[in-house]
């Protein structure tokens, strides 16, 4: 899962990129509303942090710009304004959350797993598909009810999948969802990490679509 941070403080901002790829997310950086803006804009994100005193471009406006072009991914507001109307006015704007600061790391987190779960019509924080489970508040893997050990990257590919069960999803959809714009994004890496995950998954957990992409099998 890849996420967004719009923060301009940038103290917080690296505990909150700290904290965020520590759960396992890819995360980009904006310093000021302009980069969030044209970020938001041009890349795929599974969700975005979106501080309102951001410098050049208020996030107010950020988000704004982004629903009037279309984009549609989950946003959380982060903001040191406290008032109710401006809490209304950003959630009419079309944010989907709203955390104030000072807040604690786990509430954020919390938060954002809900806000990528409902995006994907997911209810629920414990990700099944037939033995194979996934925890998304503790990023524990079971198999069998034994847990399964995988690297940030691997967890990341089987995370993706298990949002999307039955869907097809390309090898350069994948490679933009795990990878920050920062890294070298090889879409052959991926098949990699496919491998690994096959090896300690259930024989055909995950299918090849031939010509399309990867897909997580769901049980019969």
């Amino acid at each position: 899962m890849r996420i967004l941070l719009a923060e301009d403080d940038p103290t917080l901002g690296s505990q909150l990129r700290a904290g965020l790829e520590e759960a396992g997310y890819a995360v980009d950086v904006a310093h000021d509303g302009r980069d969030a803006q044209h970020l938001g804009e041009t890349e795929p994100f599974d969700a975005v942090v979106l501080d309102l005193g951001l410098p050049l471009v208020d996030g107010m406006t950020v988000l704004q710009r982004w629903r009037a072009a279309g984009r549609t991914m989950p946003v959380l507001i982060l903001t040191a304004r406290d008032r109710w109307h401006e809490k209304v006015a950003g959630i009419d704007a079309g944010a989907d959350d709203y955390l104030t600061k000072p807040f604690h790391a786990e509430e954020l987190l919390a938060r954002l797993r809900a806000l990528i779960r409902r995006s994907q019509g997911v209810a629920s924080p414990l990700l099944r598909c037939g033995p194979l489970a996934l925890d998304t508040r503790s990023g524990r893997v079971t198999l069998d009810g034994r847990t399964v050990a995988l690297t940030a990257h691997e967890y990341r590919l089987l995370a993706y999948l298990m949002h999307r069960p039955g869907q097809i999803v390309s090898r350069t959809e994948l490679s933009e969802h795990l990878y920050a714009q920062d890294l070298d994004r090889d879409s052959n890496t991926i098949e990699v990490f496919v491998a690994r995950l096959r090896r300690k998954l259930p024989a055909q957990a995950i299918e090849t679509v031939r010509g399309l992409g990867y897909r997580l099998a769901t049980p019969p």
